[in-house]
Order: C-alpha cells, then sequence, then structure tokens
C-alpha cells in the first residue's frame, strides 16, 4: 500500500483536499478509495479508463473497477456519459463527493452556528441541477458572513421567481437586503408590502383626474 502512494507522489505533483483528507474515514472511504480519489481529484473530467487508471496507480483492471464501484454504491461518484464531436466517452463525475465535503466545511467553518445541510438541496431542486464546488464555497461564504439561512433562502425564492439561476444574482439580492437592514423573512414581506403600498400610491396618484375636481 506504501509503495503504491509513493508511486503515485513520485510521478505527478498532487493536490489533497485537506478537508478530505481530515474526513475521509468518517465517509467510510478505505485507503485504496482515498488514493483512487485522489488521482480522480488531479485529473480534470477523467475519461473513465480502468486500463490506463490501473497502469498510472499499479492496479489490476479488477481492483480498478471494484473501487468504482464501491465508491459508487457509497454515492461519491457516479459514472457519466458526454457526447464530444460525435464521440460517446464515459467519465468519472465526482460533485457528490465535493457535496458531502462541503457538509465537513460547513461544521468546521461555521462552528457552532446550526446549519441545515438541506439549504444546498433545496437549491438543487430549485434550480434543477447540482450545484458546483464554487458554488457551495459562495452559499457557505453567505452563512459565514452573517446572513441566515432564512434568508438565504428568500433570496433564491426571488431569484427564481424572477426566472434567474444564479448565485451572482441572489449574492446582489443579498447585498441590498442587507443595506436595507433586512434579515428574515418577515422583513423581507415587510419591505415587498412597503414597496408595494408605494407603487400603488404612484397608480393613483396618475389616476387622479384633477381637470374634472371642481371642489
Amino acid at each position: 500500500m506504501t509503495e503504491k502512494v509513493i508511486d503515485v507522489l513520485k510521478n505527478r505533483d498532487l493536490v489533497i483536499p485537506r478537508i478530505l483528507f481530515m474526513n475521509y474515514k468518517d465517509l467510510n472511504i478505505t485507503n485504496e478509495e482515498l488514493i483512487l480519489i485522489i488521482y480522480i481529484v488531479n485529473e480534470k473530467n477523467l475519461i473513465f479508463n480502468a486500463k490506463k487508471i490501473g497502469n498510472d496507480l499499479k492496479l489490476s483492471m479488477g481492483e480498478v473497477l471494484t473501487l468504482i464501484n464501491s465508491l459508487s454504491s457509497k454515492d461519491l461518484i457516479s459514472l457519466e456519459i458526454t457526447t464530444i464531436d460525435g464521440v460517446r466517452e464515459e467519465y468519472i463525475d465526482i460533485n457528490k463527493l465535493y457535496k458531502k465535503l462541503a457538509y465537513f466545511v460547513i461544521n468546521e467553518e461555521v462552528d457552532t452556528k446550526q446549519v441545515d445541510t438541506n439549504i444546498f438541496d433545496t437549491f438543487e431542486s430549485e434550480f434543477g441541477r447540482t450545484l458546483s464546488p464554487i458554488e457551495y464555497e459562495l452559499i457557505t461564504g453567505w452563512l459565514d458572513n452573517g446572513f441566515s439561512e432564512e434568508l438565504v433562502i428568500c433570496a433564491l425564492k426571488e431569484a427564481v421567481y424572477n426566472g434567474v439561476s444564479n448565485l451572482r444574482y441572489i449574492d446582489k439580492i443579498l447585498f441590498e437586503w442587507k443595506k436595507k437592514g433586512i434579515k428574515n423573512k418577515e422583513d423581507v414581506e415587510n419591505d415587498r408590502k412597503k414597496f408595494n403600498r408605494k407603487k400603488s400610491e404612484k397608480i393613483e396618484v396618475f389616476e387622479y383626474d384633477w381637470l374634472n375636481d371642481n371642489e
């Protein structure tokens, strides 16, 4: 096992996410699976080629397939099909792993703040797609900067209502609400009522027939 790790370290410069290294056992990842994950993390858009992976990691094809199946059954990776220039290829997607690691990031950085990790599921449900690692970081950043989950979800709903599935747009909403001192759902609703009331008053003034007012 040690020799395999040394071989990998000698052959390439590796990036090992600290959060993965510190929490892989909590995800029920074995040492052998960890080596494969590190390999995958360092190969962007890794095309699934059991023979090549086996050669690089000094594993048999059978061992590679066993590890892939194990990680897939643990809901950490998935095999996806993509078509490039008419050629269908299978690649390894690790977004599920990033999602689970994001939970650890929140627990580590937010400390005692009670975070409902379902917030990520809410975003994915509203957007109809899987969040990217960068999007996970941005959402985590909002929570770290003092925005409540309730307010973040309100901003998400506001964006979706306006037909926008973009976290930058939501970031602007939160920034504007912060300037107004809006901190929770009740504040959002009060601000919306205030806006509608002003809008209604403008319409009434516009429709007032002052030329025929003889009083």
